[in-house]
């Protein structure tokens, strides 16, 4: 058995190193070529659609507001990642990998909003008469893949209860540490909330995202701008690192053991390619939800998502790391304290430990939501309706087992169900590539149409006065 997990673990090592890096960094600056870098020329229309809107309602077709369809899917993505991953690239790729961070993140928007305009286009409604969709249904209805689509679903449904199991057993660790409260007791409580939220199906837990994401969020960048307030003479020089050691080899400091550029390279692609799930597969099954009335402004959500998830919380763990000096006094093994030593500056180290404990559980609460719900819906696809419902009952027990940290072999096969389904969703998007790039000029088209019209309507009563 011992061997056996030792070759699962090589393997899942090597894929998600290199290789996945490659292919999602490669499948990414292909779809931005072949998209015009849109998410660059068009940013300032695609911020005014996205955080411009973010409450307002919408009449059109679909079973949740564009805004929750993107909370759900942010609330799978904001995670701890967010607050451990981003130092650990620091300490192994230096302040450079954080420039790298941006770039590749930049470029996963197109993947992102690829996705989603597919995931929208594809969808249907299903018996209970809500919108579903997905990279099932667009593999299957977009290339005819059926047999790949069957799949993806079914390696998605499998690696949601190995997920759901690792992550409330972070979360059940993480209250009996910081509040010493049994694990079982925890697990109890997250079966809870996560019941309530899950049996209002996606209405619900756009409901519970909509509020949750945005407040999980705000506790965390308030309590990182007051600690960048506090270290605000640090600021300039934190960028200084980013950029110049981007380029430039830096020497080891403190507790900084020194990185090379390919390290910089190496830790920034893989912090900003994983943090915000790009190429994944997930986020179009909740945008799929979505009231929209078109493809491409449902796909302008998705890159709301990478710009929430890596550029600002991401970047506000890596300036708050830099410019508290965490990041030279803590020793490689010891990145995931920097956030809370950090904290510690402005909080005290109690109060800090509780806020982050706060926060992460907020983070997982929501990533459980959502990810039951995902496995429902690939469930769905591939037995129906009713079975759904069987296997949310599935997650809602995995819940409890990996809260008591049962089943942990199955934890194993976490991350090579994951590049399973990662592989063919990416491959099918690039495939697909052509209709996306129809579907967003026809909506640069429509939208600028109105207004010719409008021009010519008063043009032609002017000339009827005449």
């Amino acid at each position: 058995m011992k061997s056996v997990t030792e070759i699962i673990g090589a393997v899942t090592e090597w894929i998600w190193g290199l290789p996945m890096i490659l292919l999602l960094l490669c499948g990414g600056l292909f779809l931005t070529f072949r998209l015009g870098f849109f998410q660059i020329r068009y940013l300032p229309h695609i911020l005014r659609q996205t955080f411009g809107k973010m409450f307002k309602k919408s009449d059109e077709p679909g079973s949740v507001t564009p805004f929750q369809a993107a909370t759900s899917a942010l609330a799978s993505t904001v995670g701890a990642a967010n607050i451990v991953g981003v130092p650990v690239a620091i300490v192994l790729g230096g302040p450079g990998a954080v420039f790298w961070m941006w770039i590749v993140s930049f470029i996963g928007m197109a993947t992102k909003y690829s996705e989603v305009v597919l995931g929208v286009k594809y969808r249907k409604k299903n018996a209970e008469g809500d919108w579903v969709g997905g990279p099932m249904y667009y593999i299957e209805k977009g290339l005819r893949w059926r047999f790949v689509a069957w799949l993806f679903a079914f390696g998605l449904m499998l690696e949601i209860a190995a997920s759901t199991m690792v992550q409330t057993n972070s979360i059940s660790t993480l209250v009996k540490n910081s509040f010493d409260v049994p694990l079982w007791a925890t697990g109890i409580g997250v079966m809870a909330v996560v019941t309530l939220a899950t049996y209002g199906g996606i209405r619900r837990i756009g409901q519970v995202t909509e509020k949750l994401v945005p407040l999980m969020v705000s506790i965390y960048l308030i309590g990182a701008l007051l600690v960048l307030i506090y270290n605000a003479k640090h600021i300039p020089e934190a960028f200084a690192l980013i950029f110049t050691h981007a380029f430039i080899p830096i020497s080891a400091v403190g507790g900084f053991a020194g990185a090379g550029i390919a390290a910089a390279i190496r830790w920034g692609l893989a912090r900003g390619i994983y943090s915000n799930e790009a190429g994944m597969g997930t986020a179009p099954i909740a945008h799929a939800s979505a009231k929209t009335d078109h493809p491409a402004k449902q796909g302008m959500w998705g890159i709301f998502e990478v710009i929430v998830d890596t550029m600002i919380i991401c970047t506000m763990t890596a300036l708050i790391v830099l410019t508290s000096g965490t990041w030279k006094t803590l020793k490689a093994e010891q990145a995931s304290s920097m956030v809370a030593e950090a904290f510690g500056q402005i909080f005290g180290p109690s109060l800090a430990n509780m806020l982050l404990s706060i926060v992460l559980f907020l983070f997982v609460i929501s990533t459980v939501i959502v990810i039951v719900y995902y496995g429902e819906k690939q469930a769905e696809y591939l037995f129906g309706t009713a079975f759904s419902k069987i296997m949310r009952l599935v997650y809602i027990g995995a819940i409890m087992v990996g809260a008591v940290g049962g089943l942990q072999f199955i934890w194993q096969f976490l991350d090579l169900l994951l590049a399973l389904i990662v592989v063919p969703n990416l491959i099918a998007v690039l495939f697909l590539s052509g209709e996306v790039r129809a579907i967003t000029r026809d909506y640069f088209t429509k939208l600028n149409r109105p207004r010719n019209k409008k021009a010519e309507e008063e043009r032609q009563m002017i000339k009827e006065a005449q």
